[in-house]
């Protein structure tokens, strides 16, 4: 008889013809074993930022960056505090941020300046000021992108660059009498600033002679003879003849370096006694749980190196060292800007997506990037240059991300991993393993530890890419 149409050969029941006449698969199982994997893990990425530092062995767990005495100070970013959409003020605390305000402690004066901001709105399109005219207002943009640009020697418009949210514009003119704009600023995009009139600030420097004070020193180190790079001069010459009488002078050096500390990343692997003692063939179980611990470990050592506050790349490049995508998505061109800002760039690191993004400005221009051998890897690369995958650089709930640009070892003045090797039962380096007994329940216990920390030598050595939109732009 044959089995009803719509139902499985397999569900019906055989006769005695079709059984089986030798032992079936299914009781064959009993007697067998399985090959069984070791554990995986999703969550182990390539790690490139680990792979690709020099890593440098700090035997006394603190290591110090000496530098040149610095005179031009460097520019931070404000921040701003929100109770509305009129309702905007900077945070006077952060006003320190600026380079003319860097160090001054009146927290008094601070909120007075700070109340004196007065909220703007502009739209796309709208010019902030023009090349020439005179400084008659400050601003603090607190968001919006506008763009820096001035005329060519032969009537072309020359963008010098983009301002974005935290950005201040104004206060270089300090220490000037009349100062005047040096390059206009027109708004891209709808936005938000904070204006200061500036005869209103004059005003209240005449009031406060602890900020007048600061300004003048300012103004006063500004005009200090210093090389291109804002470090204290060395008198030289060159090009003469003669017995002409040579300058003097020395390197100074700056009196307060900062040194980085070795940073860590710990946990208790727990592990019970019966399970470490009868379940260990064909693998070894304490073995296994450590390597997936050391694992989960690496891969947080390698998100702090890009988002620790005290020594993360994306809170410690110098802001000097910071640009903004010119339209939003990654081009071609702003990769070149970042490119520009250093020698010896040698990676690029990115969100995937970021890439993603990046390649599409490139089909858009008939672009093909080329690739590079990176340990047997092909890895895209621009103008040479290798552009690694790293998941662990955020994308912001506004879709934009960004891409770091980094120089590394120490004889290129770089950037360079820290750690400490030899360490009391290290396991592996910079890495221990230490047995912390069994407690009254018969669980092992072993504490596991990374020390490790990352410095950047010189400004320059580390660069990133803001605003980084990585959504499709449709054209």
């Amino acid at each position: 008889m044959s089995a009803p149409e719509n139902l499985p050969e397999s569900a019906v029941e055989p006769t005695d013809e079709q059984r089986f006449t030798s032992l079936s698969t299914q009781a064959a199982r009993q007697l067998a074993t399985t090959t069984k994997s070791a554990p995986q893990m999703q969550a182990i990425t390539s790690r490139w930022l680990l792979r690709m530092l020099p890593w440098i062995d700090v035997k006394s767990g603190t290591y110090r960056v000496n530098r040149r005495l610095q005179l031009r100070v460097g520019r931070g970013r404000v921040q701003f505090e929100h109770n509305g959409a009129d309702d905007i003020k900077v945070i006077p605390e952060t006003l320190t941020e600026l380079p003319a305000l860097r160090g001054y402690s009146d927290t008094t004066a601070l909120r007075e300046i700070a109340q004196r901001f007065r909220v703007r709105e502009v739209r796309a399109g709208q010019v902030l000021f023009d090349a020439g005219q005179p400084v008659s207002e400050a601003y603090l943009v607190v968001h919006g992108r506008f763009t820096r640009y001035t005329n060519g020697k032969y009537g072309e418009q020359e963008i010098l660059g983009v301002v974005t949210d935290g950005d201040g514009m104004g206060d270089e003119a300090i220490g000037h009498a009349d100062p005047l704009w040096l390059s206009s600023v027109r708004a891209e995009t709808p936005g938000v600033v904070l204006a200061l009139n500036w005869d209103t600030l004059m005003q209240f420097l005449e009031r406060t002679p602890s900020l007048a004070a600061q300004l003048a020193a300012f103004a006063e180190q500004q005009n200090k003879p210093m090389n291109r790079k804002g470090e204290a001069d060395v008198p030289l010459q060159a090009g003469h003849v003669g017995e002409a009488a040579l300058s003097g002078g020395f390197v100074d050096y700056d009196l307060a370096p900062r040194e980085y500390e070795l940073s860590l990343t710990q946990t208790v692997l727990r592990v019970h006694t019966r399970v470490a003692d009868l379940y260990n063939h064909p693998m070894n179980q304490t073995e296994q749980q450590l390597r997936l611990t050391i694992e989960e470990i690496r891969e947080r050592q390698e998100w702090e190196l890009f988002n620790n506050r005290e020594f993360g790349l994306l809170h410690n490049v110098d802001y000097s060292q910071r640009i903004s995508t010119f339209s939003g998505p990654p081009t071609p061109d702003d990769l070149d800007e970042l490119l520009s800002m250093r020698r010896k760039t040698r990676l690029f690191l990115a969100h995937p997506k970021a890439i993603s993004a990046f390649f599409r400005q490139c089909n858009r221009r008939g672009l093909v990037p080329g690739t590079v051998n990176i340990e047997g890897h092909e890895v895209p690369a621009w103008r040479g240059v290798p552009i690694f995958p790293c998941g662990k650089i955020p994308i912001s709930p506004q879709h934009t991300s960004s891409i770091i640009a980094l120089r590394t070892g120490e004889q290129d003045q770089g950037v360079i991993g820290l750690h400490q090797t030899g360490i009391p039962e290290e396991y592996e380096s910079g890495l221990n393993v230490r047995f912390m007994g069994i407690d009254a329940t018969a669980i092992m216990s072993y504490l596991v530890t990374a020390y490790y920390s990352m410095a950047i030598l010189v400004p320059d050595a580390a660069g990133i890419l803001e605003n980084v939109q990585v959504g499709w732009v449709p054209e």
